[in-house]
């Protein structure tokens, strides 16, 4: 992209074949699909394996050419009519998911990139520099730490080898690396991969505001900081009927008086979240003092010194409750990202697409993380949001309309087309059949 402002729209005169998309959205949500109606794909799972192999067959039967990496990155490539040396520009997402999960998260993403690739192809469409489709692993983070580990290993964050090595959370002794190859995608390509020109990410909002404000599209302006940890306490376990208050040491009570710290400081600190969202007691009997526990916290903050201040007002209250109890600390990072801030560019770019579009917009951060934010390290990155009806993800209820769907691909249409063109040879179309668009 040049250093200026914001690339010119480019219109090819055509848009995506809505119906199309919606079919592989449906298509894809059979696979891992739950009893009430969720999809379940965890990261490196057969199921995972499955949703792999149909989405990489589509990249091939619509001429890609599709490598596979070390960490499982599906990427396929559709060349560009000049050098082929120069960077592509990217769109992608992820195709694995929570556990009963919904079947918009992250594959809307995918999908609707190898959509724009159909509808190039359709029409005939030559580019002056490659497009590739990413399918990056384990964006969800939902087995293996840290999430969005695909794209974080594709950009140079984390070695392959590391992340090959990792122990499976399911006790067996596999490592990722093991997983990876039974179900046939622990690639070769190399690690990192290709910095991109650009990169662009179609996803749902999975959050209340668009539909809330009656918006078509976000135009998202970055993610924000985040830090998973896993803490452990650990008291003294004893008889629940002859073990006076006094003399307890309880590891329960001072995870509880962690989650209400927790509580108070996301309502005290601007923009703040915090979360306990998986906690065990042992022995977990209902009659036996506990004398450890385990949980997780997860922190969230678009402000990197806001973030370290409840960090530090957190483990500060932790350590004086533990104390108090006679209760030890352990902690273990999970993972821990700084805020990511999008290209000016690209972002108002998105809102101009949506304008062209027709389409109300605003500029919004995301809650939630995304490959986009490992993109951004290496090269001019954004996102564009749709509406997500109730504000729901990570369910079986998680939801989008069918024309919201449908805009948002085809605002990814004009995203990837106009980044194409940012800086080299327009895109031109070659023997187009009736009815498209010439460009000059």
């Amino acid at each position: 992209m040049p250093g200026g402002g914001a690339p010119e729209v480019r219109d090819p005169g055509f848009r995506i074949n809505g119906p199309r998309l919606l079919e592989d959205i449906a298509a894809l949500g059979e696979v891992g699909r739950t009893p009430d109606g969720g999809v379940e794909r965890l990261a490196f799972t057969p199921a995972d394996g499955l949703g792999r192999d149909l989405v990489k067959g589509w990249m091939e039967a619509a001429g890609l050419e599709v490598r596979v990496d070390g960490i499982g990155n599906v990427i396929g490539r559709r060349n560009g009519a000049g050098d082929p040396a120069r960077a592509a520009v990217m769109l992608g997402s992820h195709i694995d998911t929570v556990g009963n999960g919904g079947r918009y998260d992250g594959n809307l993403g995918v999908l609707a990139a190898l959509e724009v690739v159909r509808t190039l192809n359709d029409h005939q469409v030559e580019t002056g520099r490659p497009l590739e489709i990413g399918a990056f692993s384990n964006e969800e983070g939902s087995r293996y730490h840290p999430d969005m580990m695909g794209s974080l290993v594709y950009t140079g964050g984390m070695g392959v080898a590391a992340a090959q090595a990792l122990v499976s959370p399911d006790g067996e002794g596999q490592t990722l690396g093991d997983e990876l190859a039974a179900i046939g995608y622990r690639g070769e390509a190399p690690l990192p991969g290709p910095v991109p020109a650009a990169y662009a990410e179609l996803h749902i909002e999975q959050g209340p505001v668009l539909e809330a404000e009656g918006l078509g599209l976000g135009a998202v302006t970055g993610v924000q900081g985040i830090l998973w940890e896993e803490i452990t306490l650990t008291g003294r376990a004893n008889h629940a009927g002859t073990t006076p208050m006094r003399f307890r040491t309880d590891a329960g009570v001072v995870m509880a008086e962690a989650v209400l710290l927790l509580r108070r400081l996301a309502t005290g600190i601007p923009d703040q979240v915090a979360t306990v969202g998986r906690a065990r007691l042992w022995p977990g009997l209902t009659n036996v003092v506990p004398g450890r526990v385990e949980f997780t916290i997860d922190l969230r903050n678009p402000d990197p010194a806001r973030l370290d201040e409840a960090t530090e007002r957190f483990f500060t209250g932790l350590d004086n409750a533990a104390a108090k109890e006679g209760v030890t600390v352990a902690r273990r990072e999970l993972a821990q990202f700084g805020p990511a801030v999008f290209d000016e560019r690209v972002i108002s770019l998105v809102e101009a697409v949506a304008g062209h579009l027709g389409r109300s917009c605003r500029r919004m951060p995301s809650g939630a993380g995304h490959d986009a934010q490992m993109f951004s390290r290496v090269c001019p990155t954004g996102m564009i949001f749709i509406p997500s009806v109730g504000g729901v993800s990570h369910s079986p209820r998680e939801y989008s309309s069918d024309e919201d769907v449908v805009a948002g691909g085809n605002a990814l249409l004009l995203t990837a087309v106009s980044l194409l063109a940012a800086d080299g040879p327009p895109t031109s179309v070659r023997d187009a059949p009736a009815g498209a668009s010439r460009r000059e």
